[in-house]
C-alpha cells in the first residue's frame, strides 16, 4: 500500500481538524473517577455498552473509597455484560485501592503514575489524559489503527508503533486528531462496508478505496 506524502498528511490533518475540532469521547462521565473506569471498561467493549453498565456501578460505588471496599462478586454482577468482566472487576477494585493508598484518594493525572494502576496501560492512560486535560497525546485503538493504515499514515504492525508514527507525522493537535480518528473509524471508515462513496470526506486521500470498490 502506498504511503501518504508529507503534503497529503498535512491535508489529512487539516480536514480532520475542520471536521472534529470539538470532538469528545462518547463515554458518559461526570468526573475523572468515572472517566477512568469507563475507559478501563471500554477495552474490547463498545462505548454504548459501557454507558449502559456504568450508571448502576457509579450509583452503588460513587468514588474510589466505596469501590475499594466493594465485594468482587457484586461488581462482577453489575458489569457482567461487558467483555472480560471478571478481570475488569478485579482491576477497577485494585485501582481504587492503590489510588487510596498511594495518591490520597486522588486519581493522578500523570501518564507514568496512571500506568502503575491495575488495568491501566499506556492507551488507557492516554485516552484519559486526552479527554480530561486535552493533552497532546495520541492513543491507538482498533478504529485509529484501521484509519491510519487505510490512509497510508502507518504500516506498523502494532498499536504502539502506529501511535509513535502518528505522533511523529502529526506533531500537534493530537488530542483532537485522536478523537476525530476514533469517530471517523466508528461511523464512516468502518471495518466492514466503509461509507467511501456516501460519507467519506477523505476519499481522495485514501490508499485503500480501490480494494473496497473491487469487492
Amino acid at each position: 500500500m502506498k504511503k501518504a506524502t508529507k503534503k497529503e498528511i498535512e491535508e489529512i490533518k487539516k480536514l480532520f481538524l475542520e471536521r472534529y475540532s470539538s470532538a469528545v469521547t462518547e463515554l458518559a462521565y461526570r468526573n475523572i473517577y468515572e472517566l477512568l473506569i469507563s475507559v478501563m471498561l471500554s477495552a474490547q467493549c463498545t462505548d454504548k455498552r459501557v454507558n449502559i453498565i456504568t450508571p448502576a456501578l457509579f450509583k452503588k460505588y460513587p468514588d474510589v473509597n466505596t469501590l475499594a471496599k466493594a465485594d468482587l462478586n457484586d461488581v462482577k454482577t453489575i458489569i457482567q455484560s461487558c467483555s472480560f468482566f471478571n478481570n475488569k472487576a478485579k482491576n477497577i477494585i485494585k485501582m481504587a485501592q492503590r489510588v487510596i493508598g498511594e495518591y490520597n484518594s486522588e486519581i493522578p493525572l500523570d501518564e507514568k503514575e496512571l500506568i502503575t494502576l491495575a488495568g491501566v496501560g499506556q492507551k488507557t492512560a492516554h485516552v484519559v489524559m486526552i479527554e480530561y486535560t486535552g493533552a497532546n497525546l495520541m492513543a491507538v485503538d482498533t478504529h485509529v489503527f484501521r484509519v491510519a493504515h487505510r490512509l497510508g499514515l502507518s504500516s506498523d504492525e502494532t498499536a504502539i508503533k502506529t501511535e509513535e508514527t502518528l505522533v511523529k507525522k502529526f506533531k500537534t493537535d493530537l488530542h483532537a486528531l485522536h478523537q476525530g480518528m476514533v469517530l471517523f473509524g466508528r461511523y464512516i471508515c468502518t471495518a466492514k462496508n466503509p461509507k467511501c462513496d456516501t460519507e467519506c470526506f477523505l476519499q481522495k486521500l485514501c490508499k485503500s478505496k480501490e480494494s473496497f470498490k473491487a469487492r
